[in-house]
């Protein structure tokens, strides 16, 4: 089988800052979107991993982490300078949840929660 694995961001509120806050935490880039629709759904692709911002609502059985009361899923974000992403992504409005640091696992990380409400994990192997 031949294919590819895409995570669909839940989005509160207006995609376009969702779109807007992933440029400026992590240099995301906009490939396709619905725009300038009201209920616009964009894919955001990072250094060539893909993945989607849909808008929220539990009308549609798309529910935010805030409707869920968090989310269950933690997106892994691998990147060469981990604390540099970090600390970008918190100049953006991320909020730390663990701080940057290395782990007896083998693994340099820190984990960030976007303003959606979405958790990052942004490392790399030590």
């Amino acid at each position: 089988m031949n294919g590819r694995f895409s995570a669909m961001l839940h989005i509160p509120g207006d995609v376009r800052d969702a779109v807007a806050f992933y440029g400026r935490a992590f240099g995301a880039t906009t490939g396709w979107s619905t725009a300038p629709s009201a209920d616009m759904v964009a894919q955001l692709w990072l250094d060539g991993a893909e993945f989607w911002v849909h808008p929220a609502g539990q009308e549609i059985s798309n529910p935010s982490p805030a409707q869920l009361g968090g989310t269950p899923v933690r997106l892994m974000l691998i990147v060469e300078d981990p604390d540099a992403v970090f600390d970008q992504a918190v100049a953006a409005g991320a909020v730390v949840r663990s701080p940057m640091q290395d782990h007896d696992y083998g693994w340099r990380d820190g984990s960030v929660v976007d303003p959606f409400g979405h958790r990052w994990e942004i490392g790399r192997p030590l």
